[in-house]
């Protein structure tokens, strides 16, 4: 079984089991969530489509951390000007691991 879903603007494809990355949760290492809308359900008997979710279709997770991703640099500049700036971000992630699919 596998469900699409969309959580704050974006969209994965998930199973039972699988470890995934989504944008920060605020929620603690080791608590149950549900995850954003079913936008398809597939398994035995076909893929079933939601207009625009699929109704009654739930995908559960465990938080299991958070982390940051790889520091990206950004820099803007202006020749001939002596206008330069640089700044880093590091964005923020929660790992967390699907339960189940209803």
């Amino acid at each position: 079984m596998y469900a699409v879903i969309r959580d704050r603007g974006r969209q994965y494809t998930v199973r039972p089991g699988q470890t995934l990355r989504v944008d920060r949760l605020e929620q603690e290492p080791g608590a149950q969530v549900e995850l954003g809308e079913v936008l398809l359900l597939g398994g035995e008997g076909g893929p079933r489509l939601g207009a625009p979710t699929v109704p009654g279709a739930v995908v559960r997770a465990t938080v299991l951390g958070e982390r940051r991703a790889a520091k990206l640099i950004v820099f803007k500049k202006k020749r001939r000007k002596m206008y330069r700036r640089k700044q880093g971000h590091r964005q923020r992630h929660t790992d967390v691991r699907v339960e189940s699919i209803s």
